[in-house]
């Protein structure tokens, strides 16, 4: 196969379409590799910024884009695909209104790619997706020019499991499940990624891959929801679910240690789940207890909010006109990544009851542009001793590393802490609430 010979010998031209918290690492390590890497995507900005060796994603620096510049051209110009040899769709699959998959940006990059397609190139889906996907719909898709997958070109799935900061783990040396429309799409596809992670993991269909990273994310997202609903329990307990999991976590096996919050963000575990119950139905099959863990997890923000209305209520205070400073809207810690960042859903249930909300995020300086949430738009404020004393309540949703914590808490009048974060710093004060 002239495509295996070009991969072994690095001659294959990659193409990644969508330059995310996804695609932009798979890009770095395929340039590192030595491959020559075009990187497609239509928001301009995005590509200028590269262009320039500039980085708009925390936790890649710029010195990884231009250390690479020279293997690396990000473009918005589609009519380059028939350019390349290996083609990886890394776009996203949120959600719709209604909580059903949106597939607009798979089925129309793969409608970008169909106008291009030619012999030989292999076709990888990374995006996280039900079941079917790949070997069914973006099939269908790629085939509309009248090339057969697994006969005149190579199709396959494997899924991202990027997570955006992680210190012990990164794009290369995370195991990278593979599954292939055919044996020969599943040779080429593991052969391509052979290269830049340290273990392939092939398996039989791309459908069992969709699968693992549905199961990989619902598992995390069922955990989450049992030790939330614990947290809620055994709050009117007087039972404090952070000290129960430290207790817990010390057996030796058989237990692992998953933490409350105020909500799920990111771009997996809010959302795959839902993408497993929606194709479901199609088999008239109901996902009960995936779809509990989901209920709990998308109600935790009501939760907040009424813990903060209590809050209120105990000092004399209405939620009408008071001021809620919030301290952090990533979805997660020290990460600049705001999507479903469940300090969105917050925020706005917060105004939508009169309060007068501000926030801080040191790695966030403006919060706009959700696609859910349109009427946000507002700047991170510094934060000052007059800012914090001029807040009725200080809501901390996201525990970033960069917080001065005992600064925050000598100088706010009342803290709800949904992380467990001042008392890791061991501040112990009356005037801060778990939530």
């Amino acid at each position: 196969m002239d495509l295996l010979n070009k991969i072994k010998n690095n001659k294959a031209k990659i193409g990644v379409i969508g330059l995310g918290y996804v695609g932009l690492p798979l890009v770095i390590e395929f340039c590192r590799a030595g491959f020559a890497v075009t990187g497609f995507d239509l928001d301009q900005r995005k590509v200028e910024l590269l262009k320039k060796g500039k980085s708009y994603i925390k936790h890649i620096p710029a010195s990884q884009i231009t250390l690479h510049a020279t293997h690396f051209t990000p473009t918005t110009d589609f009519s380059h695909l028939p350019d390349m040899d290996c083609i990886i769709i890394c776009v996203p699959t949120p959600l719709n209104k209604n909580r059903e998959p949106d597939m607009s940006y798979v089925f129309s990059t793969g409608r970008a790619i169909a106008q291009h397609l030619r012999k030989g190139q292999l076709v990888v889906l990374e995006s996280t997706t039900y079941p079917g996907t790949t070997d069914e719909d973006l099939k269908r898709i790629l085939e509309e020019k009248g090339l057969k997958a697994g006969r005149d070109f190579y199709l396959a799935f494997s899924p991202e499991r990027e997570d955006p900061n992680n210190k012990d783990f990164s794009t290369s040396t995370i195991p990278k499940v593979v599954g292939g429309y055919s044996a020969q799409c599943l040779r080429a596809a593991t052969a391509l990624y052979d290269r830049v992670v340290t273990k392939t993991v092939p398996v039989s269909s791309p459908k069992v891959a969709e699968a693992a990273k549905l199961l990989e994310n619902i598992y995390r997202s069922v955990n989450i929801a049992l030790v939330n609903e614990m947290k809620m329990l055994f709050d009117k307990m007087d039972i404090d679910i952070w000290e129960v999991i430290e207790a817990a976590k010390t057996k030796p096996f058989g237990f692992q240690a998953f933490y409350p919050g105020p909500g799920l963000g990111g771009h997996c575990i809010p959302i795959d789940p839902f993408y497993l119950t929606w194709k479901a139905r199609e088999f008239d099959f109901s996902t009960r207890f995936i779809e509990l863990a989901g209920e709990i997890n998308t109600g935790m923000p009501y939760y907040v909010v009424q813990k903060t209305i209590d809050a209120l209520n105990e000092k004399g205070k209405s939620m009408n006109r008071a001021r809620v400073l919030i301290l952090g809207v990533a979805y997660k810690k020290d990460v600049d990544d705001q999507r479903e960042s469940p300090s969105m859903r917050i925020m706005q249930l917060l105004k939508e009851k009169g309060a007068r909300v501000e926030y801080s995020d040191p790695l966030v300086p403006v919060c706009r542009g959700h696609r859910h949430y349109p009427d946000i738009d507002m700047r991170s404020r510094k934060l000052t001793p007059a800012e914090l004393k001029k807040a009725d309540i200080v809501l901390l949703l996201t525990d970033h590393s960069a917080y001065d914590y005992q600064f925050i808490a000598r100088h706010a009048a009342c803290i709800i802490d949904t992380r467990n974060a001042f008392h890791r710093a061991g501040i112990h004060d009356r005037k801060i609430l778990k939530a």
